[in-house]
């Protein structure tokens, strides 16, 4: 029995069938050191690792029961039918020298075409390569199979903690892997292959569940709905600012990254207090800033960000599916001074936690699960589908600070991206681990060509945040000494 996808989890898929020009898959470069020989891994010895390990995450052995979302029936995920990995594994090499510019290239040709539906929604490229023997792991995951919280979770199935690989035997009983999501029976369980009617018995146990819990929290669920409806009044009334961000997009892809440190990162916030995300919204609002300057646009009147954020319970830690909500970020990028700015951001920043925005989002898509998937092909248009309502998606998942490892090699930096959704030009994604935190910038070729201006800017921004150093007083000259 098939289990069905969520409402989030559907609205990704109806935002690509809604404009062809969205791409609605998250990745990620990984980049390794050479290995312990010298070399880079082997395209079979690599399809081997991946497929000793894939074993442990089942949704990625599925696809969705039919291509195209239904108004009246929910899509399930369904065992693929002639499962061949190596169609979703490839073995690429980076052209000559290698460098960023070419590694920057090659991604912005793989994250611009779209996943088979009539597959399982991944693919993974061994790219070796690059500049002093190293290689790298690109990913392409639809977002209705995993989030980018989970795909870090992914990360950890197919690297190692130490330069030694560990390996955990598959089973040869047929039965589950262990770290498979439980089977669900009685009244949660979903009907079979072909989809399912929307007023599943799921769905009513679920809707009786919210029902209960609303005569027996009756102000609770007063707030919440308070909140969804104080977010819809915001996207028909208080309309996100006309920019050149937003326009006709070509669904062409090319990608920049910055890296900076993450301990300096922490020295801002240290300094001029907040948050590690505080300094990332304020570092991007400065670097849009910068190009917005470029176009000959004087900004005026703030951007407004898309920030998802990740509600994932501890019992879902690892669990495939999305599990988020989003913010909708004021960034003040008509503010020339950087530390104006930044504390800027900081104060609205406080304002959204104390505010009701979060549990708003949250109301809308849980709501919108009860009805059928035509509801919430509606919500995906109001919300994500227009440009009415956010001018980019901002996001910062922060990864694993411990090194982690595949073939005994090292892996040095992670480049994330994030998708456009219809109209977005721009999305910034931002990822830390081992110390270093990457700005991955995704843009539309024809409708944002100037992506380098961004990333230039980013660096500028983070600049002007960044503590100065004093230099050492100079060394008084030296007297000769006497004859």
């Amino acid at each position: 029995m098939g289990e069905q996808l969520s409402m989030l989890d559907t609205m990704f898929l109806e935002l690509e069938e809604f404009d062809e020009t969205a791409h609605m898959h998250i990745g990620a470069a990984l980049v390794f050191d050479p290995l312990p020989d010298g070399g880079t891994p082997d395209a079979d010895a690599f399809r081997e690792h991946v497929r000793a390990r894939v074993g442990r995450l089942p949704r990625f052995t599925q696809q969705l029961s039919a291509v195209h979302t239904g108004p009246l029936t929910w899509l399930t995920w369904e065992p693929a039918e002639g499962y061949d990995l190596d169609a979703h594994v490839h073995h690429a090499t980076l052209p000559s020298p290698g460098g960023e510019a070419e590694l920057h290239a090659w991604l912005g040709d793989f994250w611009s075409h779209r996943l088979d539906r009539h597959r399982p929604l991944w693919e993974m490229v061994l790219l070796d390569g690059l500049e002093g023997g190293r290689w790298a792991m690109a990913t392409k995951t639809h977002h209705c199979l995993v989030d980018g919280v989970g795909s870090l979770d992914i990360g950890y199935v197919l690297l190692d903690a130490s330069p030694q690989p560990t390996t955990t035997p598959e089973p040869t009983d047929g039965s589950t892997p262990a770290t498979a999501p439980p089977t669900r029976t009685g009244a949660d369980a979903e009907p079979p292959h072909g989809g399912s009617f929307w007023l599943t018995p799921g769905l009513v146990v679920r809707g009786a569940r919210s029902g209960l819990g609303a005569a027996l929290h009756p102000r609770e669920s007063l707030n919440r709905a308070r909140a969804a409806v104080e977010l819809i009044v915001r996207d028909e009334v208080i309309a996100a600012p006309a920019s050149s961000l937003n326009g006709t997009m070509s669904g062409t892809r090319h990608f920049a990254s910055v890296p900076v440190d993450l301990a300096e990162v922490k020295a801002v916030k240290e300094r001029l207090g907040g948050t590690v995300n505080d300094v990332v919204l304020a570092v991007c609002a400065g670097g849009l800033r910068h190009l917005l300057l470029s176009r000959g646009e004087t900004p005026t009147a703030d951007l407004r960000a898309q920030v998802p954020v990740n509600i994932r319970s501890e019992d879902k830690e690892h669990a495939l599916g999305n599990e988020l909500t989003s913010l909708f970020v004021e960034l003040p990028v008509g503010e020339a001074d950087p530390i104006t700015r930044y504390r800027r951001v900081v104060h609205r920043a406080q304002d959204l936690k104390a505010g009701s925005q979060r549990a708003g989002g949250k109301t809308i898509i849980d709501l919108a699960d009860m009805g059928p998937p035509l509801a919430g092909g509606l919500l995906a248009r109001s919300m994500f589908g227009s440009t009415r309502m956010f001018n980019l998606t901002i996001t910062n998942v922060p990864g694993p600070q411990q090194r982690l490892y595949a073939f005994g090699a090292p892996l040095t930096q992670v480049l994330p991206l994030v998708p456009l959704f219809a109209g977005h030009s721009v999305g910034i994604a931002v990822v830390s681990y081992a110390g270093q935190m990457v700005f991955g910038l995704n843009a539309d070729r024809l409708s944002a060509p100037d992506l380098a201006v961004l990333a230039e800017g980013i660096e500028r921004s983070f600049a002007e945040l960044r503590p100065r150093v004093p230099s050492a007083p100079a060394r008084p000259a030296r007297e000769p000494a006497p004859r």
